[in-house]
């Protein structure tokens, strides 16, 4: 028998500690121990997996939050979908939630402007309609984390545009990995008055000299600008310089 373990790799004295690691089921707080480290690790590889990013693309990806309540036919509805519809003219591909209201018109933009790629990146509510009828690639996911993770790796510019709460989290979300410079070189552009507000109600509670709770710097990372065709002029450059060294690279 000795011989047969010798011959797998397996001496006695392995086999021995193998059989001493094993944990019972009926040992729960031992189970309890396992599955936390295991869930640990899990997300040290997930971790990992999201330091990967493309080495290139061939078009120039702009990702648009907003709000899902904005109906058709709506000032703002028609004011986000020219916006998607010139980037997507000048060569872009748009990334949005996936869902109705300012997504679908950035989705529908998209399609008008005939961007070969319209994405949708959704997450699982129980309140929430199906993908939005203009995404033509949808991909799904259970969690705000994993979703959030997708967006940054699928995206090269951000355009937030009114929206409420989800809205708000994902802008905040995008600053905050800018902030520590877990994302670079990607602009976050804040389009629309209520923006420029919440901007800078940060600077005034926030840089008190009483108690600073952040760095000017961090605070100057969103650009607000008041109108779409201030947001179009702004991704315009962005999608010169890329392509310019996209060019370089090549």
């Amino acid at each position: 028998m000795s011989e047969r373990n010798e011959e797998y790799g397996m001496s006695s004295a392995a086999k021995g500690r193998e059989g001493a690691d094993l944990v019972s089921l009926a040992d729960e707080a031992k189970v309890k121990e396992i599955l936390a480290a295991t869930v640990l690790d899990l997300w040290k590889v997930v971790n990992t997996l999201s330091r990967l990013r493309p080495s290139r693309r061939e078009r120039y990806r702009v990702a648009i939050f907003g709000s899902a309540r904005a109906q058709p036919g709506t000032f703002v509805y028609e004011e986000v979908k020219r916006v998607a519809t010139a980037f997507a003219e000048m060569g872009c591909d748009i990334v949005t939630g996936g869902g109705p209201g300012l997504m679908q018109a950035a989705n529908e933009g998209a399609t008008r402007g005939g961007a070969p790629g319209s994405i949708g990146i959704r997450v699982e509510l129980p309140f929430e309609q199906d993908v939005n009828p203009f995404v033509e690639q949808a991909f799904e996911h259970e969690t705000f984390f994993t979703r959030l993770q997708h967006f940054v790796i699928a995206s090269d510019a951000f355009v937030v545009v009114p929206g409420g709460i989800g809205t708000v989290l994902e802008m905040l979300m995008i600053w905050q990995l800018l902030q520590v410079h877990h994302v670079n070189n990607v602009p976050l552009i804040l389009v629309g008055k209520m923006w420029r507000g919440l901007v800078d109600w940060t600077k005034t509670a926030m840089l008190d000299p009483r108690l600073a709770l952040a760095n000017p710097t961090d605070l100057d990372i969103p650009q607000c600008v008041d109108t779409a065709d201030e947001a179009i002029a702004i991704v315009r450059g962005l999608h010169t310089t890329w392509q310019a060294q996209q060019r370089a690279g090549a």
